[in-house]
């Protein structure tokens, strides 16, 4: 269920942008370093001028445990990254999201009973001992279940070194929820698309049989960025057509059959790199969210041409509801003595998904998709 957040009061709604930053910087410097504002990638640019840090949900979450003055951390990204914030700052600073329904469809796309149920069929149909890895675009309690069954976390980044990791404490692995990350990244260790199994939870017992979820190597959740999944090989083929000079570089999150067109493809902080250290008159054409790619385009204007790789916006609408207005308020209050909208992980909770994140914490090591 989506978590109710009560519309703004009415005083919210047509303050000038001017008056509303001149607000958020002056509790910035009341609070000093009482206070961190973090910003993900995908954020608008209204919102991350203020972030004290910029990253992906990973590296956000440990700059929020590596902030010992903080008391409160404001997390401009979605619910599961204040989750993962909170949990690794082991509760010392309070942890707020500004809009409590900027969600994540992807985590949403697995619940923890469906999961409990998917776990109790598959390892009744198998001796073989299954590894639950789960992406950090997941709730809390995935991450738990991951903990609790010998499991981790992974990113797009260290998602090779983590399945290196579940095939050498296990013989299965289910991926969840990024049916894609998994799918590309098994791949990419050379392993084929006949051993991947897809696992829908929407369909009774997963829609396999017996024998293909003996058969699978990997058993990979029916799920999915609604963001990346915009991405299409058309898309691909235009780019290659129209413009033959132009690189494509995407993230793991989009369908196999576009990361197999693309030239390169990796985390956002891979995207980043690879654009920033891209050679001036490059051309490039890159498949994630709209929000980091106009910010890339216009660091890098004049110098080389970078756009996105689709013809239709592909915005991350959920991170889109932490807005300059959501912000402010948040900071109002907090300056009120009140603090809203924090995102606290049960202590059992806690402990089992900092299990998960800890094994993910000790396979670091970025590894991209093989150039094409």
């Amino acid at each position: 269920m989506v978590p109710y957040q009560p519309p703004l009061p009415s005083q919210y709604d047509n303050l000038p942008v001017e008056e509303m930053c001149a607000r958020v910087r002056a509790h910035k410097r009341g609070f000093g370093r009482r206070l961190v504002i973090l910003g993900h990638h995908y954020q608008q640019d209204d919102v991350i001028q203020f972030a004290d840090f910029t990253g992906d949900s990973l590296k956000l979450s440990q700059q929020a445990s590596q902030q010992k003055d903080a008391e409160f951390v404001v997390f401009c990204g979605v619910h599961f990254m204040a989750e993962s914030a909170d949990i690794l700052s082991e509760g010392r600073a309070a942890v707020i999201l500004p809009d409590l329904t900027a969600g994540c469809s992807m985590a949403d796309m697995a619940a923890i009973d469906q999961v409990e149920d998917a776990w109790e069929r598959l390892t009744a149909e198998t001796d073989a001992k299954i590894i639950p890895i789960t992406y950090v675009n997941s709730s809390a309690a995935i991450k738990a279940f991951c903990g609790r069954h010998d499991g981790a976390c992974c990113t797009s980044s260290n998602a090779r070194k983590v399945l290196e990791y579940a095939l050498s404490q296990g013989d299965k692995v289910l991926f969840l929820p990024d049916q894609h990350l998994g799918r590309n990244t098994a791949y990419a260790m050379g392993y084929p698309l006949e051993s991947m199994a897809l696992y829908d939870p929407a369909i009774d017992g997963g829609g396999l049989s017996e024998e293909q979820i003996r058969d699978a190597r990997f058993l990979l959740w029916n799920g999915y960025c609604s963001v990346h999944q915009i991405f299409t090989p058309q898309q691909c083929e235009r780019v290659r057509q129209t413009d033959p000079a132009c690189k494509i570089i995407v993230h793991p999150e989009c369908q196999w059959e576009v990361v197999q067109r693309a030239d390169l493809a990796g985390s956002t902080e891979y995207i980043i790199k690879v654009i920033t250290e891209a050679p001036e008159g490059s051309r490039w054409a890159i498949g994630t969210e709209i929000n980091l790619v106009n910010r890339l385009a216009n660091r890098y204007a004049g110098t080389k041409m970078v756009r996105s790789l689709a013809d239709v916006q592909c915005l991350c609408t959920t991170m889109y509801r932490i807005d300059l207005p959501h912000l402010l308020w948040s900071l109002d209050e907090l300056s009120a003595g009140r603090v809203v909208n924090q995102i606290k992980v049960d202590e059992q909770t806690r402990h089992f998904a900092r299990v998960a994140l800890q094994r993910m914490l000790d396979n670091v090591s970025s590894t991209p998709m093989a150039a094409k």
